[in-house]
């Protein structure tokens, strides 16, 4: 009896039914490389917690399998996940020079030494382990952008990464239209493809429309210009660079991670900046208005970002005049109107122009939109198709799309984080799961907070905390001192004592009982206690966390 030839695994582990934290393992005859591993932010319920990573439980266990990690670029959610990963899998990681340098910087601030780099380029090919991997030059809203496809014995996979096709980018290297068409010409077996702006119809604008843009503003511009956007979008920073050069003025960086990106990209040649354009930003003073230009972070209303503190007056370098020029240079992510809306409001009180994406094109996205997307499946004709980096709603448009362009919706796999894909050059079907889901990350905690640790936050941030602390004899258990209750954020207590009295005689009535019947195991004090006092404040429509504490003397 022949033995069975090895299966293809798909195994997304993260970038599905969610927008960010993209992470996709492949795997064949024992062997594993991941595509991207990013990060994603937290929701708003998820009080306290700085980042969200993917769960890697899967690569942990099969760690010895593991090639390497390849990446697509260089945003946060394609590689911001990678301190916490290669600490714990140090394994080779393949990228653009961008991608690697934005990595790099990243990786100092873990204070992480001995990651394994290597630097590839667009229209190289190599191999790891059984893949040959093939990089191709795609258009993004971030240099150095490459899609994958990976030669394996039972087919060529392709991964797109986040793409868009713009004909004329702004350093001139238009998506290599060839060498898709090449492959689709050899046989695609499967095709994972970005899904983000799958439900907008047409074509995504080019990058040189914000640049018009931009010069149009700042020709009659007679203030200071601030201009938020993201710290990744180097072609949008070039552009902001490029307008102020042609009108004389000097540019300023503002927030840490502008900083850094452009520190970074300058020094590996993707930011072209005249010397003596950039100045410091506690010499912006120094110029006259008409001639500064400030980039700054807080393009998307973030509480800590460098906008959101010019606009509460809590910048510790600059503040904003009456008639500062403020143009954000972004779309909101979804789930974050809210906070740019404020900042918004908080800067036209203050008496600055503010100039944002529903009053004139001062950002495109870096996404393909249906047009594009339909050339892509088109040129690459794949036998099977997997929609990823969206929220359920994207990859069931993308999957429709792909229904509509011939392709049988049997061939089509809307996949979970966690679900396995089994391929063979004739068959594609889902088989199976692997633990997956959400790490978060709160400081240096990885880890240690879960859902009944967010349970509680959230509890206590509506309802507030009661503590009530009672000092009992440890020989006979009688009440030496107490109850004493000390409340956060549960009522104001000066205006609410007789609510307080009331609590301290509901416990007091409780711990008499308890005595009586000769009570003095803690645990039954404090449920007794506990319960006591939530029926108490429950009829009084109230229902603080209750924290019993007893001191025993």
């Amino acid at each position: 009896m022949s033995k069975k030839s090895p299966k293809l695994r798909i195994i997304p582990l993260g970038g599905l039914y969610e927008v960010g934290k993209n992470i996709t393992v492949i795997e064949y005859n024992d062997e594993i490389i991941v595509i991207d591993c990013g990060l994603t932010f937290p929701e708003e319920e998820m009080l306290g917690i700085d980042v969200v990573i993917p769960d890697i439980t899967y690569l942990l266990k099969n760690r010895e399998k593991i090639k390497g990690i390849v990446l697509t670029h260089g945003h946060e959610d394609h590689i911001g996940a990678l301190p916490y990963v290669l600490k714990r899998i140090n394994v080779p990681v393949y990228g653009t020079k961008l991608t690697l340098g934005l990595l790099e910087n990243k990786l100092k601030e873990h204070n992480i030494q001995n990651a394994k780099l290597h630097i590839i380029k667009a229209s190289q090919s190599m191999e790891i382990g059984q893949f040959g991997l093939e990089f191709i030059r795609t258009s993004h809203s971030i240099p150095d952008t490459v899609a994958i496809a990976i030669h394996t014995p039972v087919g060529t996979i392709v991964h797109t990464g986040d793409f868009k096709i713009d004909f004329t980018p702004i350093n001139g290297e238009v998506m290599d239209f060839y060498k898709f068409a090449e492959l689709g010409s050899k046989g695609v077996l499967l095709l994972l493809a970005d899904s983000t702006n799958v439900e907008r119809a047409g074509y995504t604008m080019s990058e040189k429309t914000v640049g018009d843009t931009f010069k149009d503003i700042f020709m009659t511009a007679k203030q200071r210009i601030i201009v938020a956007t993201f710290a990744s979008n180097i072609h949008r920073v070039q552009q902001i660079i490029n307008a102020a050069v042609i009108f004389d003025r000097k540019v300023a960086v503002s927030g840490r991670s502008m900083v850094n990106v452009v520190n970074v990209a300058t020094e590996l040649g993707y930011l072209n900046v005249p010397e003596g354009t950039l100045i410091e930003l506690n010499d912006i003073g120094k110029y006259p208005d008409d001639k500064v230009v400030v980039i700054t972070t807080g393009s998307q209303g973030e509480p800590m970002s460098a906008l959101a503190r010019i606009a509460s007056s809590d910048h510790k370098k600059m503040d904003l005049r009456p008639g500062d020029l403020v143009i954000i240079s972004a779309s909101p992510i979804p789930g974050n109107e809210k906070t740019i809306s404020k900042v918004i409001n908080k800067l036209f009180k203050k008496g600055a122009n503010v100039i944002y994406e529903a009053l004139a094109d001062v950002h495109v996205s870096g996404h393909a939109c249906q047009e594009e997307l339909k050339l892509i499946h088109s040129l690459l004709k794949p036998k099977y198709f997997i929609p990823v980096h969206g929220e359920y709603r994207h990859l069931e448009q993308h999957a429709k799309l792909a229904e509509d362009l011939g392709m049988p919706r049997e061939n089509i796999f809307l996949a979970e984080n966690g679900s396995v894909l089994e391929f063979t050059e004739e068959s594609g079907n889902i088989v199976g799961s692997v633990p997956s889901g959400n790490i978060l990350v709160d400081g240096l905690g990885v880890g240690d907070v879960g859902n009944i640790v967010l349970r509680d936050r959230k509890h206590l941030s509506e309802d507030g905390l009661i503590v009530i602390v009672v000092t009992i004899s440890k020989e006979d258990g009688s009440v030496i001192a107490g109850p004493d209750i000390v409340s956060r954020g549960f009522v104001y207590v000066r205006e609410s004592e007789d609510l307080m009295e009331e609590a301290k005689r509901v416990v007091r009535n409780v711990l008499m009982e308890c005595e009586k019947n000769h009570i003095t195991d803690w645990a039954t004090l404090k449920s007794s206690i506990r319960d006591a006092l939530r029926s108490f404040l429950c009829e009084n429509k109230r229902n603080p966390m209750i924290l019993p504490i007893i001191m025993e003397i």
